[in-house]
C-alpha cells in the first residue's frame, strides 16, 4: 500500500480505511461474501467500475490480506477471487453499513442491484422478532445464481446452492425480488 493515502491515526477505524476505505473496495468485498468470483463477474456485477479502478482495488485487496486469487481446477481453470478468513469478517461491518444506509433519506432505489447485492440485503434486513416458530425452506433462482434460503425460529440463513427440499421456489431477477421483498409489489 505504499504511495496510497493513508490516515495517520492509530484508531483502529482508521487503520480499518487504510485498508478498505478507498472507493469500490467495500462493494469489492460485498460481492465476494456469497463466494468466489471470476473478474468478470466482478465487472458486471459492480456497474461504473472501470477495469483499471477494478483491477487496482483486487490488487490492494489481495496486497492487504483481505482477498486471495486462486485457479480454480481443471475443466474450469479460471482465476478466481475470494476472500481470505479476515476479509470474510467484514461481513458483519458491510451487514451493519448496509442496514444504516438503507435508512438514508436519500436512498435511491432505482439504482440496479447485483444478485450479491440483494441476497445480503435479505440478511441485512431480515427481523428475527417476525419468524419466530416459522420453518421454511427457499430455494432463489436469481438468473443462473442458485441460492438456499431456511428460516429457523427466527434465524435466517441464505447460501448459494440449490435447496434440496424447498417449500417453494422463486425465479426472477434481482430488481424485481427486491420489490417484491422490499416495496410489497405481488
Amino acid at each position: 500500500m505504499a504511495g496510497k493515502r493513508r490516515y495517520e491515526d492509530s484508531c483502529g477505524l482508521a487503520q480499518a480505511l487504510n485498508v478498505v476505505g478507498e472507493r469500490w473496495a467495500l462493494l469489492v468485498v460485498r460481492e465476494l461474501v456469497l463466494g468466489p468470483k471470476r473478474f468478470s463477474d466482478l465487472r458486471a456485477d459492480l456497474p461504473g467500475v472501470s477495469p483499471n479502478v477494478l483491477s487496482q482495488r483486487l490488487t490492494e485487496l489481495e496486497t492487504a490480506g483481505v482477498l486471495q486469487r486462486r485457479k480454480l481446477p481443471p475443466p474450469a481453470g479460471a482465476w478466481v477471487y475470494e476472500l481470505t478468513a479476515w476479509g470474510a469478517e467484514l461481513e458483519t461491518v458491510i451487514i451493519t453499513l448496509g442496514r444504516w444506509g438503507a435508512r438514508s433519506p436519500f436512498f435511491d432505489r432505482e439504482c440496479g442491484l447485483s444478485v450479491s447485492s440483494v441476497v445480503l440485503s435479505m440478511r441485512t434486513m431480515f427481523r428475527a422478532e417476525a419468524a419466530r416458530g416459522v420453518h421454511l425452506d427457499i430455494g432463489l433462482h436469481l438468473g443462473e445464481h442458485r441460492f438456499h434460503a431456511a428460516v429457523r425460529d427466527g434465524r435466517f440463513r441464505v447460501e448459494p446452492g440449490e435447496a434440496a427440499e424447498a417449500d417453494a421456489v422463486l425465479t426472477t431477477d434481482p430488481v424485481t425480488l427486491a420489490t417484491v421483498v422490499y416495496d410489497g409489489r405481488s
